[in-house]
């Protein structure tokens, strides 16, 4: 199964660019983060135009009329939505069952966003997910973490501070949930399949300051029955101003595929 996951930023005027330069990848499953109101009709034409089928959250009103960002799944061959996890902001997390595999495709939200929505997004989501399922599973999309990740292999979340020092207004249990994603799933045999193929040499950010710098927040994640066989970033798209963010392409081998 080849996988397409990006942020594209809920671009308008360059969406049909960012359509052409994704249909080019060739991928399988395509999962898009930043899907608008505005942006959902020509993304489900586009793609079902391509064979795909199509399940999105990012074609209505938001709830409170300021949560605009959807995501969406798409699968040649169809898909089946699924319930997924209970998480703050229901319309950033799709799951569906694609062939032999769950893909879940999360847009998780920033760090200011109220009420702790991004940590009871990232507890709720590790729960589900901490679970045996009945088939494998990909956890894909914009995780919003981590602010660092060493050569050996340790990583600073967003409760931190540049310095490493935990933020006092964050807290530990901030920490812990950010980690539980990224970290937490891999004592039930989840990887990194972009670190499972390269480890932490490579210095990638998927989302990058436009004076240089910035952060690897897009992944990848496998459970059990899942091998990873390929994992790239294209940076070239977020390079020639289609996103803020890169997309990450990988090739996985899943049951049935």
């Amino acid at each position: 199964m080849r996988l397409l996951t990006w942020n594209v930023a809920g671009r308008v005027k360059r969406r049909g660019e960012q359509a052409e330069a994704l249909l080019g990848a060739g991928a399988d499953v395509v999962a898009l983060q930043e899907v608008t109101p505005t942006t959902a009709g020509g993304w489900v034409a586009d793609l079902e135009a391509a064979g795909y089928a199509v399940a999105t959250t990012g074609g209505g009103p938001r709830p409170q009329g300021r949560r605009r960002l959807g995501v969406l799944v798409a699968a040649r061959g169809g898909l089946e939505p699924l319930a997924g996890a209970a998480v703050p902001w229901p319309e950033r997390l799709l799951a569906a069952r694609v062939g032999g595999v769950e893909v879940w495709n999360l847009h998780s939200p920033i760090s200011p966003a109220p009420d702790l929505a991004k940590v009871r997004t990232h507890e709720a989501v590790h729960a589900a997910l901490a679970r045996p399922g009945s088939v494998p599973r990909v956890l894909c999309g914009d995780l919003n973490t981590p602010r660092r990740e060493s050569l050996t292999g340790e990583v600073m979340t967003f409760a931190r501070d540049s310095r490493g020092r935990l933020r006092p207004e964050r807290g530990e249990r901030w920490d812990r949930a950010e980690l539980a994603l990224v970290r937490g799933l891999a004592e039930h045999g989840w990887r990194d399949a972009f670190r499972a193929l390269h480890g932490y040499e490579p210095r990638d950010v998927s989302w990058a300051w436009p004076h240089g710098g910035g952060w690897r927040l897009d992944h990848v994640l496998v459970s059990p029955g899942v091998e990873p066989r390929f994992c790239e970033y294209v940076h070239a798209w977020r390079r020639d101003g289609l996103s803020d963010h890169s997309a990450l392409v990988a090739e996985l081998a899943v049951p049935g595929g």
